[in-house]
């Protein structure tokens, strides 16, 4: 009954972004601390490519935690530390997104990278509630944080890289 009450939260969370952004009518020209148009894409870019690697850094510390990797320390601390620190490094550049363009579904890519904004903040809603509940399987936590480093790469892929590599996605 847990689970299930915290993936409802979840998805309500995700649904809600969902539907404000498709209401919202996009402010093109909305800024990111300071930046517009093509100087905010390059700060969002390097700010999503922090955001991986702090992901990537994520799964390590967790792999840490669940003794699949050795390492004299404690590393939980670092590990909720670092958590915090990439949800906030997130937090502008979801407004921006959702302020100057909302939810678009206007290609594949724009819409993949909506939608998994969408479901990221879902998503951390149900990590932060299943940290809390110790009557859980044990596998459902690192799923959990198993799936918000995949979407951090899907979002990282479908604005950074597609910005990086000249507006295009490698292969497309």
């Amino acid at each position: 009954m847990r689970l299930g009450g915290i993936g409802l939260l979840a998805a309500g969370v995700a649904v809600a972004l969902y539907v404000a952004g498709r209401l919202h009518t996009p402010n093109y020209t909305f800024g990111l601390f300071g930046s517009v148009g093509l100087d905010a894409v390059k700060l969002k870019s390097t700010l999503a490519s922090i955001a991986l690697g702090l992901a990537v850094l994520q799964v390590l510390l967790a792999l840490w935690i669940y003794r699949k990797l050795p390492l004299a320390r404690p590393v939980r601390p670092a590990h909720r530390i670092i958590g915090f620190a990439l949800f906030a490094l997130t937090l502008p550049i979801a407004v921006h997104c959702l302020i100057a363009y909302g939810v678009q579904l206007t290609s594949l890519r724009v819409a993949v990278h909506s939608l998994a904004g969408c479901f990221f903040y879902g998503a951390f809603v149900a990590k932060v509630l299943l940290v809390q509940s110790r009557r859980l399987p044990g596998w459902v936590l690192p799923v959990a944080g198993g799936t918000l480093a995949v979407v951090v790469g899907v979002l990282w892929y479908t604005s950074a890289l597609w910005y990086y590599n000249g507006y295009q996605l490698p292969g497309a």
